[in-house]
């Protein structure tokens, strides 16, 4: 009984923490994508969501206070910027300047999707669970939440068409001023 209500309470958790991540792909499917940078894209922020409460689990709850309203904020500014550059390269960046979810650029993506869940792994480090079940859960969930909303975003490219980079970087903005000000 204890382990299943472990377990509904780890995946709400997940879920949860894997929202940001969804809108986030939701947005940036609109771009034009194959296949298998999806499936990498998704991958990546995977493994992201998993370092990044071990990381928390591992330094613990005293300093916890102190780096948890920063993390928002820094992940907040990054993808504002990111968004804004999404956006404003719609207008008039040529396509080998534009910001693409590759390399370095893939990274602070994942990076930023990914902070919140530092602090997460901060209170379950001192709340018991068991740690590998934990960040495979929350690996898992943040995957697939992330091909989701790609691939969601790719069927929304064709309906909105040209315009879907300027809506792209307007949600990627507006999800980063959110996380800002909240």
């Amino acid at each position: 009984m204890f382990f299943s209500t472990e377990l509904i309470s780890l995946a709400l958790l997940a879920v949860g923490l894997s929202m940001d991540a969804f809108s986030i792909s939701l947005g940036l499917g609109m771009n034009r994508m194959r296949l298998k940078r999806i499936a990498m894209i998704g991958l990546v922020i995977g493994g992201f969501h998993m370092l990044f409460p071990m990381a928390g689990m591992l330094l613990g709850h005293a300093l916890s206070e102190q780096v948890g309203q920063w993390t928002a904020l820094a992940s907040g500014i990054l993808l504002f910027f990111i968004g804004a550059h999404m956006f404003f390269s719609a207008f008039r960046i040529p396509d080998e300047y534009r910001w693409r979810p590759v390399g370095l650029g893939l990274w602070m993506l994942a990076f930023s999707v990914s902070l919140d869940s530092f602090t997460v792994g901060f209170s379950l480090g001192i709340s018991g669970v068991t740690i590998i079940f934990t960040l495979v859960i929350f690996g898992i969930v943040s995957c697939i939440f992330t091909w989701i909303g790609l691939l969601l975003g790719r069927r929304l490219q064709g309906f909105f068409g040209t315009y879907s980079e300027l809506f792209g970087g307007i949600i990627l903005s507006c999800f980063g001023i959110y996380l800002i000000f909240s």
